[in-house]
């Protein structure tokens, strides 16, 4: 495995993901870097657990690094060790770069963020997509990730676009505005067919409306999947860990899963652990999946069912509200 810090001089590779769990060959890592603004409303961090929200409170206007310095640590060790696991398995890493002075500077009182890759854009078969966050100081999370775009999907075979910025909200403090919004947490892949979350906090029905144009003509079909209002992602209550077999959340799916899914095997976890990313696995391949010790239960059902499963600590990570998922980003899966 090539453990990159930095695109520089890094062979294009291919761009390409079939499925959530065709096999990992390239994947972005995130860093460990955010500074909460100045002022968080409420409403968005419902998603959360009293005991983050209360974390987060605490450092509102501050870097997570200044404020808790031995859990940056941990949080920091945490990404290494998946990098670990990667390592182990033959996946090549390319890490997110860390924000400069400027690109935190340029935020201002509404933070920065380079701490879940999967978010500020994503990808389809072979198509690179920057979405578009509805949370500002989220909104820059992408630069960190700009030179990998560069040299990996500007130097690759494939089509690489961006959603238009979001329209500026004329409401109340709290009033996100029309969007569009696309968040790749709500994006899942399965061959022909994407899925989109919609839970009201994240993407929204503009922003899915432009993915249908855009890939439509690609032959594929994207289809909607309302979610619960207190589960961020679509990510967060449901996983395909492989052909046939899912993990999912039935408190976070109002109306059941996708009728694709009406004959395969199910995981499925309680509401409260599907609040703590039991669904955030990650499937390194059909036959490997990486999830949390926390969820020795579902690694044990997912074993039984032939696959390895590898265990990671994650909780200073699942603390700001994702998990593995999260934290990657697939460049080639097939």
């Amino acid at each position: 495995m090539d453990l990159i810090d930095t695109p520089t001089g890094a062979s294009p590779g291919r761009v390409m993901v079939r499925s959530e769990f065709a096999p990992l060959r390239m994947v972005v890592v995130a860093r460990s870097q955010v500074r909460l603004p100045d002022e968080l409303p409420p409403a968005e961090v419902a998603f959360l657990t009293p005991e983050a929200r209360a974390m987060l409170g605490g450092m509102l206007g501050r870097d997570h690094a200044d404020v808790h310095p031995e859990r940056q640590r941990r949080w920091e060790s945490e990404r290494e060790q998946l990098c670990a696991v990667f390592e182990r398995h033959g996946v090549e890493v390319v890490r997110t770069w860390p924000l400069t002075d400027a690109e935190r500077a340029a935020g201002g009182p509404d933070g920065y963020a380079n701490f879940f890759v999967r978010d500020p854009w994503f990808v389809v078969g072979d198509v690179v997509v920057e979405g578009t966050l509805r949370l500002p100081y989220r909104r820059r999370e992408v630069l960190a990730s700009r030179d990998i775009l560069a040299e990996r999907a500007l130097g690759g075979r494939c089509t690489y676009v961006a959603l238009p910025q979001p329209a500026v909200p004329d409401g109340a403090g709290d009033d996100a505005g029309a969007g569009p919004f696309l968040e790749g947490g709500d994006v899942l892949v399965y061959g022909d067919r994407v899925f989109v979350g919609n839970s009201g906090l994240a993407s929204n029905d503009l922003g899915m409306r432009w993915l249908r144009h855009l890939l439509a003509p690609r032959g594929y079909t994207v289809e909607p999947v309302r979610l619960a209002p207190n589960f961020l992602h679509l990510d967060c209550a449901l996983g395909l860990i492989r052909e046939g077999l899912l993990v999912t959340c039935p408190d976070a799916l109002p109306d059941g899963l996708p009728a694709v899914f009406d004959d395969w095997d199910r995981i499925e976890v309680t509401e409260q652990e599907g609040i703590d990313l039991a669904t955030n696995g990650l499937p390194i391949g059909p036959d490997v999946y990486i999830t949390d010790p926390a969820f020795a239960a579902v690694g044990d059902r997912v074993a039984a069912h032939g696959v390895t499963v590898e265990y990671v600590d994650f909780a200073i990570t699942r603390s700001f509200g994702g998990s593995f998922r999260c934290t990657t980003q697939s460049l080639w899966r097939e």
